[in-house]
């Protein structure tokens, strides 16, 4: 699993492939620079074949990307700041808990793949 906040939510969008990852974590993806929707970044996040979580504030002026069938967005109250780390684990705890990794081995509640845990 790979994932990262903002810039690198899109890096580890561009990497997943060569990390070898079976899931990406996005949280506050830049979908377009603000006020700019027609800059549009979604390409990055629909070349992702794994599973994928996007973690948005409500309010965020970069922009919300729409679910596709490997991607789920979970809007949580605030802006691209995501202050509210309560709200942001409970978004990505509940994630991990329904979503399909792969067939890889869930440890202690987390995933294990080869040397990485999650």
């Amino acid at each position: 699993m790979t994932g990262g906040r903002s810039l690198g939510a899109r890096v580890a969008c561009r990497t997943a492939v060569e990390t070898s990852a079976v899931a990406v974590l996005c949280l506050a993806f830049p979908l377009h620079p603000p006020g700019h929707p027609e800059k549009s970044r979604l390409a990055e996040l629909d070349a992702v074949n794994v599973p994928t979580l996007v973690v948005q504030g409500e309010s965020d002026p970069f922009g919300t990307p729409p679910e596709n069938p490997n991607r789920t967005v979970a809007r949580i109250p605030g802006t691209h700041s995501l202050k509210s780390s309560a709200t942001v684990a409970a978004a990505v705890s509940e994630w991990l808990a329904h979503v399909e990794l792969g067939g890889q081995e869930r440890i202690g509640g987390s995933t294990a793949r080869a040397r990485r845990t999650i």
